[in-house]
């Protein structure tokens, strides 16, 4: 049991995570054709997913995915969870 909670406080959404981190896709929280977006841009389990740039507000943010730089929304990061590669 001790393991199942430290592996829960390793996960995250993607959002809380600060630039320059990377962290593998664990799950998607989103349904309909926003789930549908970020599987075709190569969201699913098993990703690696590093966030590049916040902007100044908070709002999007930029993400370096499967070779490709994507702006995503905060409430739209807010629906992937990951589990942390690396600190920074």
């Amino acid at each position: 049991m001790l393991h199942l909670s430290i592996r829960r406080q390793r996960q995250m959404c993607i959002r809380d995570r600060p630039e320059g981190a990377i962290a593998r896709v664990t799950g998607l929280f989103t349904t309909g054709a926003m789930r549908r977006r970020l599987q075709d841009i190569g969201l699913i389990e098993g990703t690696d997913i590093e966030c590049l740039q916040k902007s100044p507000a908070g709002d999007p943010i930029a993400y370096y995915i499967r070779g490709a730089v994507i702006a995503l929304r905060s409430v739209d990061s807010g629906n992937i969870l990951v589990r942390c590669n690396q600190a920074v």
